[in-house]
């Protein structure tokens, strides 16, 4: 396992990787533009420099267009990454990502519900709401069911999703035609074509919120990977820390679904290929699976909207694309090692 010397040279390669990765990637695009015009553009409008070094049309595309959608997919893959790795502990299941309690299912039929009532606009919304509700059901029917145990929880987020997965399609089959049926397709894939400087905002508030929380359960999470006995033991409470992590990790997943739609294997994917990097202790694994999602979440949204252009794909096909042979060799290497 490396030693704190090498963990911070990572972590200060790792913020330079990204740093240098959004600076490229708003300069992605058929206006071509440079980093220093793309540097100056920023400054200009954060008012620590003088005119702006492009036209007015050319300033309005950096600014109003592709820096709120970097810096909502810098968001979006560094809060999924987080909530997995939070995930796959407290469920202490391999396979599990942020949408394993039925939020994904949920937020896209609250969107889904929004859009055909005519509330286009408040979509986000609705998918928030619905992420919130099928967590609050699937935790619901566990207690029921004898106790929140993590066994029961996947259980009754696997039957919420699949029901909520079942009442989205009833709907699209009933009541979706034309522009509205090709925007919940375009949702339900997973894209963050249209993000405004809003849903940019709302997704850094989001990881304001509840990335200190999180960060700060690393030695509960440690204790944690060793069972619910093995964490009483040294003094956690468990239930409370429990909760209190579900509650981060719902609001997390529930904001970047909002905005990002369903998209799939950045929070399965990131956290396993982190930890064959850096070992299983949370308060490096925490932090570095953010910034490693945060990068692969920028290139393969880059990536989704530049490759065909004029033509965009829907983000979340690129990341099922990328994601699905690396987990298949991470599976791999874990055979090896194990």
């Amino acid at each position: 396992m490396p030693q704190r010397p090498a963990y911070l040279a990572a972590y200060a390669g790792l913020w330079a990787l990204l740093l240098a990765s959004a600076t490229i990637a708003v300069t992605f695009g058929p206006a071509e533009i440079s980093p220093t015009e793309v540097w100056g553009t920023i400054l200009h409008h954060l008012g620590m420099a003088g005119d702006s070094p492009l036209s007015h049309l050319r300033d309005a595309i950096v600014w109003q267009l592709r820096l709120p959608r970097v810096l909502a997919a810098l968001g979006i893959g560094a809060g999924l990454a987080l909530a997995g790795t939070v995930m796959q502990v407290l469920t202490r299941n391999p396979l599990a990502d942020p949408y394993l309690l039925g939020l994904s299912s949920g937020a896209a039929l609250g969107a889904v519900i929004f859009l055909l009532t005519g509330a286009a606009l408040l979509m986000p919304v609705g998918a928030f709401l619905g992420s919130l509700a099928a967590l609050g059901l699937a935790l619901l029917i566990a207690r029921l069911l004898g106790g929140a145990t993590p066994s029961r929880a996947i259980l009754a987020g696997i039957c919420i999703a699949a029901l909520a997965s079942a009442a989205t399609s009833l709907l699209i089959f009933w009541s979706a035609t034309g522009d509205s049926y090709r925007e919940i397709l375009s949702w339900l894939l997973g894209s963050l074509s249209g993000t405004t400087w809003g849903d940019a905002v709302l997704v850094m508030l989001a990881l304001a919120l509840c990335t200190p929380i999180i960060l700060l359960s690393g030695r509960g999470l440690d204790a944690f990977a060793f069972g619910d006995d093995a964490a009483a033991s040294l003094g956690i409470d468990i239930t409370r820390l429990r909760w209190t992590l579900l509650a981060a990790t719902a609001l997390l997943t529930g904001v970047m679904v909002a905005i990002g739609g369903a998209i799939g294997f950045v929070g399965l994917v990131v956290p396993h290929a982190v930890r064959l990097a850096v070992g299983s202790r949370h308060r490096v694994l925490l932090p570095m699976s953010m910034l490693v999602g945060a990068i692969f979440m920028l290139w393969t949204d880059t990536a989704a909207r530049t490759l065909f252009d004029p033509r965009e794909l829907p983000v979340g096909i690129v990341t099922a694309l990328i994601g699905a042979p690396a987990f298949l060799l991470i599976l791999l290497r874990y055979r090896r090692v194990t």
